[in-house]
């Protein structure tokens, strides 16, 4: 099957979400365009990934319901990856847990670990990849996320779990920069890997972004990043062109922009200074399928 064949095209009833899960409203036109989706499986088609991360698409929504997945196309070093991203913000009292999405996903996916389904997580994230659903290895890892009580803004707070245990892994914050700029430039400031008189705010608050929701900060072990969540079609496109994705992917992009623009993006890159300069190490884009 092609590219072409599997390319989807909006319902009437579609859910539109940010990468938090956050229910917006389409900012143009949405009838006959294209789901999000499809810019993940345009990453499939380019990466020649095994089929069966199609067939995982399905076996997930049919657990999760349609666009209640966020799915993130991570690239580093040349290389792209994918993450998925599962939220309920009932907590405890979730439906989407971990033991429903493992038990969706054990056709093609073997996991031996378990969780503590006590725990108060509003979301988990899995890294995902064509080795996985072909059986070349199990799914080893669990990226767990909790609140951060006592912050001033919505924060969480992230824990890989394996079968080694568990291990604390970033803080996260987010902000509205339509009223909190200010907060946002404090926040970058405030960090262990950059010189911020050596550093202005425009090399990492790229104001070409700054057009979008929300602004999150997050602090890792080995270097700081920043999310801009909410942002258009063009942004994107310039996004992508700016961090150097494959041409197709942003070929693709600026090809269906108009099929693209009633959607709302997420993007966002980790970075820390070196040798004077910020460098990113890493940028992702952020849909939902």
């Amino acid at each position: 099957m092609t590219l072409a064949d599997r390319l989807e095209i909006t319902a009437e009833n579609d859910p539109y979400f940010s990468y938090c899960l956050w229910p917006y409203r389409p900012v143009a036109a949405s009838a006959g365009k294209f789901r999000q989706a499809n810019l993940l499986f345009q990453t499939f088609d380019m990466m020649k990934a095994d089929e069966r991360m199609f067939e995982l698409v399905r076996l997930i929504r049919q657990a999760v319901g349609l666009g209640h997945t966020v799915w993130g196309a991570k690239f580093c070093g040349g290389t792209l990856s994918w993450e998925y991203y599962f939220y309920d913000y009932r907590r405890c009292a979730r439906v989407r847990s971990i033991p429903l999405v493992l038990d969706a996903m054990r056709p093609l996916v073997r996991c031996e670990l378990t969780s503590n389904e006590n725990l108060p997580y509003f979301m988990f994230s899995l890294d995902i990849g064509s080795e996985l659903v072909a059986g070349a290895r199990s799914l080893d890892e669990i990226h767990l996320y909790i609140g951060n009580v006592g912050s001033a803004v919505s924060s969480g707070i992230s824990y890989s779990f394996t079968a080694a245990g568990q291990r604390l892994e970033n803080f996260y914050f987010f902000f509205d920069p339509k009223k909190h700029l200010a907060d946002i430039k404090n926040k970058v400031a405030m960090s262990a890997f950059l010189d911020s008189e050596r550093v202005k705010p425009d090399d990492v608050i790229w104001p070409q972004l700054l057009d979008c929701n929300t602004v999150c900060v997050a602090n890792k072990q080995r270097n700081d990043c920043i999310y801009f969540a909410g942002v258009r079609v063009d942004a994107l496109l310039w996004f992508l062109e700016r961090m150097r994705y494959p041409e197709p992917i942003v070929a693709f992009v600026r090809e269906h922009r108009a099929q693209l623009d009633h959607l709302l993006y997420d993007v966002g890159i980790d970075y820390r200074m070196e040798d004077g300069r910020i460098v990113v190490l890493k940028s992702a884009y952020y849909g939902i399928f």
